[in-house]
């Protein structure tokens, strides 16, 4: 169970409210359970637009970064050999299948929480309540926190280098357009960022056939150069990638920080779970992606084959000398934009997760679909990834200039998510350690060597997701260190409900018409903000709520079990709602269930006290001047409490309190 003393600390006391419970269980179940085949063809399709665009367009560049002698391309190894071709197409086959396959969709998607996927979800779920040692859970959930940074790492650089990727095609058909690939990818990067308003429902319909369209096309021009070089099919044989990995030593094990390049967009793939659910995810994969892939590594292998060093770009040159190559480079173009979305999409999950489970201040999250919970726009994150993404592009100026820097950051969350796997296995799962470490062993072996093979690339730019995600590692675990500091600095402040209920009986304040609604972080006493109250204006209404709401560490919180209403007297209740990290706060439906409770409110006679908190960093709290600074910063700019509890503007009343940290 999670509290959320920083929603306390900006209305009154009150924990996050995250939503109303019945609403957000029907439409979240309606794309994890589709109802229909028609349902689940149309969700497959959109998981196959916003889900699969990263890992889709790998083959424009992740085969031709292995095999190449050109200049700046050191690591990569001479096509001429036909064994480092058969070795370096095995390592994919074997990458996809071992990675994508057998680790993801067969069992880390098995880890879902209530529906929910992503590092910070899995991290809830390892967090629950029967583990009751906190600081065993310590470890777990910082590496959880740096894992999502390393995401936004990998959310920022995957759009920068998958548009310059595409646009370069162009200079394929005419050179002298070289000077206009950083605006047009720059103009491209705009207009996609601009069009996540709309959802990812709609986007990924209409990405949806662009990316069936895409895999057809790669898929079916591999097939020509597979049937002239039908051997290159042995390279599915294993040994293939392990005698070249043994051959090629320490520039064979380098190589495998290019070879990740074919799966990385693996790690989006589970952290877009909530947004299509497991099944359609599974669909897409077996039935349009795996095969598409497939068939065009193993043609341009083939080409390899049949040119060796005459290969410039192998992408491109299974189809050029023929009409399709324009048509391939402006469907490149189209599929390197949907790449994006895997990675945007991800975040606005991470992001929303991250605020509701307490690790992260308050943002604007807009629901896009009346269907399905878990497809949401966040506007600040949105602009945040878009500037980030527009100054790489002009500050790299190329594609190959930011390969370096791709890699490390999927490659480190997803040994994060192996090993918090591993404690799922073992903790909630109840699995016997020698099995959950049958799987934690080969799952951390293959990232490590991924990982590790990625580490001489942080000087040519690997440093920038590792800073980005060092970045948003000390922004949230400061947010969560300060909102705990903050919630004992408020409780120190409250008296026991009882002691408070004794005082008004023995001295009674004047009681007007109407209900007061208080919000308290604690199901226990007085919250400040009444006290504040009673204290400046002397009078009570004749109905008093003491609302607490707590966080739990999965999705959606339903039925009787989400709310609890007790009558404390003297017109006073507590009512106590809890709420999934998934859900969005609308105080006012939470009152209106109240009513099955007995107790009533009337919306048009209700005011809600909120407390207006100024943040002193002068305070004894054990913690850093500079955390405390960062903290006071974050709280003034999250997003205001009453329209993060979707309370009615006209009926709030702030109040201002002093609070030293």
């Amino acid at each position: 169970m999670t509290t959320d003393p920083t929603a306390a600390a900006n209305a009154s006391g009150a924990h996050r409210a995250d939503g109303t419970g019945h609403r957000a269980t029907a439409a979240h179940h309606s794309h994890h359970n589709p109802t229909n085949k028609k349902e689940l063809a149309w969700l497959s399709l959109g998981a196959l637009g916003v889900v699969y665009g990263d890992i889709g367009t790998s083959p424009l560049y992740a085969l031709n970064e292995c095999l190449s002698i050109a200049p700046g391309k050191e690591h990569a190894v001479s096509p001429a050999d036909a064994a480092n071709v058969f070795g370096v197409v095995s390592l994919f086959f074997w990458a996809l299948v071992l990675v994508v396959i057998v680790k993801y969709l067969v069992f880390v998607l098995r880890a879902d929480n209530k529906g929910e996927g992503g590092i910070l979800a899995l991290a809830a779920l390892v967090d629950n309540k029967r583990n009751t040692n906190r600081t065993r859970l310590a470890i777990p959930i910082l590496l959880a926190l740096f894992g999502a940074g390393l995401l936004y790492g990998d959310g920022v650089i995957t759009p920068a280098v998958s548009v310059l990727g595409a646009v370069e095609g162009l200079t394929e058909v005419n050179p002298g357009i070289a000077h206009l690939i950083v605006p047009i990818s720059v103009t491209i990067l705009i207009l996609l960022f601009m069009v996540q308003r709309m959802g990812t429902h709609r986007i990924g319909s209409v990405f949806g056939w662009i990316m069936l369209l895409w895999f057809i096309c790669i898929g079916a021009a591999g097939i020509p150069f597979i049937l002239k070089h039908p051997s290159i099919l042995m390279a599915m044989s294993p040994h293939y990638g392990v005698q070249f990995l043994l051959n090629g030593h320490m520039k064979g094990f380098l190589l495998l920080g290019s070879v990740v390049l074919c799966i990385t967009g693996g790690e989006a793939l589970y952290a877009d779970m909530g947004h299509f659910g497991k099944r359609p995810i599974r669909i897409a994969w077996t039935l349009v992606v795996f095969p598409g892939l497939l068939l065009n590594y193993f043609g341009q292998g083939a080409l390899f084959l049949e040119e060796g060093t005459k290969v410039s770009n192998p992408f491109y040159d299974l189809v050029s000398g023929g009409p399709f190559l324009i048509p391939m480079v402006i469907l490149a173009t189209l599929a390197a934009i949907i790449a994006s979305q895997a990675l945007i999409s991800g975040a606005f999950s991470l992001t929303n997760q991250a605020v509701q489970l307490g690790y992260a201040p308050r943002v604007t999250v807009v629901h896009t679909s009346s269907k399905a919970e878990g497809q949401i726009y966040i506007p600040e994150v949105n602009y945040a990834l878009m500037v980030a993404c527009v100054a790489l592009v002009i500050a790299f100026k190329s594609s190959s200039s930011l390969a370096a820097a791709y890699g490390i950051a999927v490659t480190g969350t997803m040994g994060i998510t192996s090993f918090l796997y591993f404690l799922v296995c073992r903790n909630n799962w109840g699995y016997s350690l020698t099995a959950a470490l049958a799987l934690f062993i080969p799952f951390i072996a293959i990232d490590l060597s991924f990982f590790s093979a990625n580490i001489v690339k942080i000087a040519a730019g690997g440093w920038f997701p590792l800073a980005v995600g060092a970045a948003v590692f000390v922004v949230m675990t400061t947010w969560w260190r300060g909102r705990r500091e903050l919630s004992r600095a408020m409780e120190s402040g409250s008296i026991p409900d009882a002691m408070f209920l004794a005082d008004i009986a023995e001295t009674p304040l004047p009681r007007v018409s109407g209900t007061a609604v208080f919000m308290s972080s604690g199901s226990e006493g007085i919250p400040n903000v009444l006290l504040h109250h009673v204290k400046h204006n002397k009078v009570l209404h004749k109905q008093v709520v003491l609302l607490s709401i707590v966080t739990q560490n999965f999705p959606f919180a339903v039925g009787n079990q989400s709310l609890a209403v007790r009558e404390l007297g003297q017109g006073f209740y507590r009512v106590l709602a809890n709420v999934g990290f998934m859900q969005q706060p609308n105080v006012p439906r939470i009152l209106q269930r109240c009513e099955k409770k007995g107790l009533t409110v009337n919306s048009a006679d209700t005011t809600y006290y909120l407390g207006r908190q100024t943040l002193l960093t002068s305070g004894r709290a054990p913690m850093a001047r500079w955390r405390k600074v960062l903290f006071s910063f974050l709280a003034r700019n999250s997003r205001p409490p009453t329209a993060f509890f979707n309370l009615p503007p006209n009926r709030v009343v702030e109040l201002g309190l002093q609070i030293e940290l």
